[in-house]
C-alpha cells in the first residue's frame, strides 16, 4: 500500500469552507428578527431562512386555482427534475452548453414545421423569455424592414403599427419604446377584436405591419388572420403597398395547429412574416419561455442579428435579454418529445372540453350572458344578464376569491367601456372536477348576491383585476 508522508511545512493548514455550509448562529437566529428592507447584519441557518420565506408566501393565492393567468401552473415531476438540473446553465453560452443550444434549434425547427413554414429548414427563430420579448423582436424586425424600404423618407416619416385595441400591453410598450405610432382598431358592438377591413383602412405608406391576434386575452376569440391578409392583398392591388402581418399567437399558436387544423392563419399565408408564441402558456411549460419565428432569413434583417465572440465561440443572437437559464428551453423540448402531436391534441382538447362544458353550465344558471364559449382558445368570458341589477361581475369576482378562486373581472376598452366581464382561462391541470367545484361555489353564492340591494363595487377601476 502507498505510504503517505505528513505535511512538509510546519504550521496547520485549514480547509476552505463556503459560508453557505453549516448552520449560522442558532441563538442569534432565535433571538433576532431580521429587517425586511435592508440586508441583515448576520447570516442565519438555512432552515430558518427557508421557513421565514415560506411562511410569507403562504399568503399568495394558489396558482392552480388562478383562472386569470394563461401561464402553465402544472408540469410532470420529470420535467421539474430536468429544469432543476439545467437551471444553472446560461442559455446565452451556446458555445459552453452546445447540447442545450441544439435543443433550442430543434424546438425552432419543430415550430416552423408545425406552422407550415414554406421551408422549415430556412425559417429562422429563437427562444425568448416570453411572448412579450418575442413581440418586441418581431416589431423591431417589422420596423427595420420598413425603414430599409423607405430610406429616402425615414427618419423624417413616423412609422405606425396597426392592431386591435384588444392587443396585449406588450404591443403598447413596443410602440412607446421604439417610437412607433399605435393605430388601434376599436371594438364595436359584439365584435371584441380587430376587424380586417377597418385595419386595412388605417394602413398607409408608413405602416410597418399589422398585428393579428390568434387568441385575444379579453375573450379567447381568434382574430380572422386570413381575412386580414386578404384585405391587405386588396390594399396592395390598389396602392402597391406591401404590408406584412405578424401573428401574435401567444396562446392560439399552440392550440389551433392541434384542434383547428383547417384554420389557415400561419405561414401558409404568404403575407404572414412572423409568428410568436408563449411556451409557458399552451406550450405547457413553466414560465418563462417564448418563441419568435420568421418565415425566412429575408424577413429578419441581418443587421439586427448580433454575432458575438463570447467565451471562445462565434454566437449569433437576437434578443433583448442576455443571460437566462436554459431550464425552460430544455423543458419545452421535453414536452414536445413527451407529447408529440397526438399528445398535444389530447391535452388541448381536454382543456377546450372543460371550457365549453363549464361555459354551458354557467349560462344555464340564468344570471349570466356568455360573450364567448371556449370553443377557440379554452377561454370564455361572460357578464351579468340584463335583468341582474343587485350585483355586478366585480362582486362575483370578490366573493369567489373568498373560496380561493382567482377569477378576473375587468372592463373592456374603447368603444365598449360600458361592458364589464368575468373571464375563465382553462389550462392543463384545471380539470373537469375543479371546474365542477368552481361552478358549485358560484351557484352557492348566487342567493346571497341576488339579495344585495345594489352592487357593492364603488371603484371599478380599483376592482379590475385584469392586467395581462
Amino acid at each position: 500500500m502507498p505510504l503517505n508522508e505528513g505535511p512538509r511545512q510546519t504550521g496547520e493548514r485549514r480547509l476552505s469552507v463556503n459560508p453557505f455550509y453549516g448552520p449560522a448562529n442558532p441563538v442569534g437566529d432565535m433571538a433576532e428578527a431580521p429587517p425586511t428592507h435592508r440586508l441583515p447584519d448576520q447570516p442565519m441557518a438555512p432552515v430558518t431562512a427557508h421557513q421565514l420565506v415560506r411562511d410569507e408566501l403562504m399568503l399568495d393565492g394558489n396558482a392552480r386555482l388562478n383562472l386569470a393567468t394563461f401561464v402553465t401552473t402544472w408540469m410532470e415531476p420529470e420535467a421539474g427534475v430536468l429544469m432543476a438540473e439545467c437551471r444553472d446553465k446560461n442559455m446565452i453560452d451556446k458555445d459552453e452548453y452546445p447540447r442545450t443550444a441544439e435543443l433550442e434549434r430543434r424546438c425552432v425547427a419543430m415550430l416552423a414545421d408545425l406552422w407550415h413554414a414554406p421551408d422549415p429548414a430556412a425559417a429562422v427563430g429563437c427562444s425568448t423569455t416570453g411572448s412579450s420579448e418575442a413581440c418586441m423582436l418581431a416589431g423591431m424586425a417589422l420596423k427595420r424592414r420598413w425603414a430599409r424600404r423607405n430610406a429616402d423618407r425615414y427618419p423624417g416619416a413616423r412609422p405606425n403599427l396597426v392592431m386591435g385595441v384588444n392587443v396585449q400591453v406588450c404591443w403598447e410598450k413596443f410602440c412607446n419604446f421604439w417610437e412607433v405610432e399605435a393605430r388601434l382598431v376599436p371594438m364595436e358592438g359584439e365584435r371584441f377584436h380587430l376587424d380586417p377591413q377597418a385595419a386595412a383602412e388605417l394602413c398607409d405608406e408608413n405602416t410597418i405591419g399589422v398585428v393579428g391576434i390568434l387568441g385575444s386575452t379579453f375573450d379567447g376569440s381568434y382574430e380572422p388572420v386570413a381575412e386580414l391578409c386578404a384585405a391587405l392583398d386588396a390594399v396592395q392591388e390598389r396602392t402597391g403597398l406591401d404590408i406584412p402581418v405578424h401573428v401574435d399567437g401567444a396562446s392560439g399558436a399552440m392550440v389551433a395547429p392541434f384542434l383547428d387544423e383547417d384554420l389557415v392563419w400561419d405561414f401558409r399565408l404568404p403575407r404572414v412574416a412572423s409568428i410568436n408564441t408563449s411556451g409557458h402558456k399552451y406550450g405547457l411549460v413553466y414560465p418563462g419561455v417564448g418563441w419568435a419565428l420568421w418565415r425566412d432569413a429575408e424577413a429578419l434583417p441581418e443587421e439586427l442579428v448580433f454575432r458575438v465572440n463570447y467565451l471562445g465561440g462565434d454566437m449569433p443572437t437576437f434578443a433583448l435579454n442576455f443571460s437566462r437559464p436554459g431550464a425552460q428551453v430544455v423543458a419545452q423540448y421535453y414536452t414536445f418529445l413527451r407529447l408529440g402531436r397526438d399528445g398535444y391534441r389530447a391535452v388541448q382538447q381536454a382543456a377546450r372540453d372543460v371550457a365549453t362544458g363549464m361555459a354551458g353550465r354557467i349560462e344555464a344558471l340564468g344570471d349570466f350572458r356568455l360573450l364567448t364559449r371556449g370553443d377557440e382558445l379554452p377561454v370564455f368570458a361572460f357578464t351579468t344578464a340584463p335583468d341582474v341589477t343587485a350585483y355586478d361581475v366585480f362582486d362575483v369576482s370578490r366573493r369567489l376569491r373568498e373560496s380561493g378562486w382567482l377569477v378576473p373581472a375587468y372592463t373592456f376598452p374603447a368603444n365598449r367601456e360600458d361592458l364589464s366581464v368575468l373571464r375563465v382561462v382553462c389550462r392543463n391541470g384545471f380539470s373537469a372536477d375543479l371546474a365542477e367545484l368552481l361552478t358549485q361555489d358560484l351557484e352557492r353564492l348566487l342567493p346571497e348576491l341576488r339579495r344585495q340591494s345594489r352592487p357593492f363595487t364603488r371603484d371599478k377601476g380599483a376592482a379590475t383585476s385584469f392586467h395581462h
